[in-house]
């Protein structure tokens, strides 16, 4: 019968038919709808956070929509192959071939948080290795020093590397150094810098996120184009590796040109209490270096309220890492400068000024001061010198081998 189905009765010897109530057909149709909906909700979060794009999950964190979720995730639901331990980070780029790139700012320093803080031990083909971030205004005039440092030394037993360079220049400006050069293809994407504005801070962690890039990396110290090294590579790699802390001095000035500084509106993340200075020019633990780019709660204050005659490079960090991490500071730098003579930079030797007795004095520390380090008190203090000028480098060619060490 139409809508229903036969059902044979046999109690009293007779076939009779009745009909069998179907389920309506208008109850079905929501109940369905509930269930495809239901279970969508339930599968769309799993999708996103799980399987998702990455520009979907990196969009909800406000990251740059990067393909990198994808490749992470892929490789922690899959067990590893055995030629491929560790997770393929495609940002990063070998140290013996370019530093150069396309990754925006923001790109890069969103790939170079997610290094580790901590260099997994040393694999004994791959050393520790400094970092010499050098950021400059143009040409390296006193390049030909810098390569007698990397090449005189610039190796461990079995030739592996103890070093790595990156170079921030002005726009537009280009090194041409010779593939034996260690400065070959080493200069980073960079921007306009101007003296005593943010954007100084801003090449200085773009050059620390480049080299974070390289887990091999695990000191990483910042030099100018008028730097020189006071001793050997193998001393320089020694002293930094075996520290315990990083180098970046600090001061408590209550005059002009420290607590003077102190813009109010930095409070109340940075009290007038907390307020300290320094030369610039540091060294830091591969852990810091990390904090340092990966920091979106003091930096962009400092961006917007220490501007001159408050100076971001000479304030963000003494203040911050003696806030975040005071044990992990030397309270010290270890690159020498003249601060005698008054003014707002120190004085600049040029070739009538560099002779022996001046780079002994450097060196041999005659005048008996002494530092800390490890907790115990030496007598090298200082790895690196400024400023020299451009006309001192014959002078320091001649002097490098019998005084410098290299």
């Amino acid at each position: 019968m139409p809508g229903g189905a036969m059902v044979v009765d046999s109690s009293n010897g007779k076939d009779r038919y009745a009909t069998a109530r179907s389920f309506p057909v208008k109850l079905f149709r929501p109940l369905l709808l509930f269930a495809v909906l239901a279970t969508g909700f339930l599968v769309a979060p799993s999708l996103l956070f799980l399987g998702g794009s990455g520009a979907a999950a990196s969009s909800y964190y406000g990251l740059p929509s990067l393909p990198v979720p994808d490749v992470l995730l892929t490789a922690v639901r899959s067990a590893p192959c055995q030629e491929e331990k560790r997770v393929y980070r495609w940002w990063a780029r070998p140290p013996s071939k370019t530093a150069w790139h396309n990754m925006s700012d923001e790109e890069l320093l969103w790939a170079a948080s997610f290094e580790p803080r901590t260099a997994p031990p040393p694999r004994p083909s791959t050393p520790r290795k400094v970092a010499f971030l050098f950021l400059t205004r143009g040409p390296l005039l006193l390049a030909p020093l810098w390569e007698r440092f990397f090449h005189g030394t610039g190796t461990a037993g079995s030739g592996r590397k103890l070093f790595s360079v990156y170079v921030h220049t002005t726009p537009g400006y280009r090194l041409d150094f010779p593939p034996s050069s260690p400065f070959h293809r080493r200069q980073v994407p960079s921007k306009a810098t101007e003296w005593g504005m943010p954007s100084v801070v801003d090449a200085e962690r773009r050059l620390l996120a480049n080299a974070l890039l390289d887990l091999d990396n695990e000191r990483f110290v910042l030099v100018s184009e008028s730097c020189i090294p006071l001793h050997p590579l193998a001393t320089v790699h020694a002293y930094l590796t075996r520290s315990v802390h990083s180098f970046v001095a600090v001061f408590d000035d209550p005059g002009r040109d420290g607590l003077g500084r102190y813009p109010a509106g930095l409070a109340p993340e940075v009290p007038v209490s907390r307020w300290r200075k320094d030369t610039q020019w540091f060294e830091l633990h591969r852990s810091l270096a990390v904090f340092v780019v990966a920091d979106g709660h003091y930096y962009p204050r400092f961006q917007e309220e220490c501007l001159p005659r408050c100076y971001v490079d000479e304030h963000y960090l003494p203040i911050v890492l003696t806030m975040e991490e005071p044990g992990s500071v030397a309270n010290r730098s270890v690159t020498w400068a003249d601060w005698t003579r008054r003014g707002a930079h120190p004085a600049r030797f040029g070739a009538r000024d560099v002779g022996e007795e001046f780079l002994e004095r450097l060196v041999r520390k005659k005048e008996k001061e002494r530092c800390m380090y490890n907790g115990q008190p030496v007598e090298v203090c200082f790895l690196f010198a400024r400023k020299f000028a451009p006309d001192a480098l014959q002078k320091l060619l001649q002097l490098s081998t019998r005084i410098l060490g290299y």
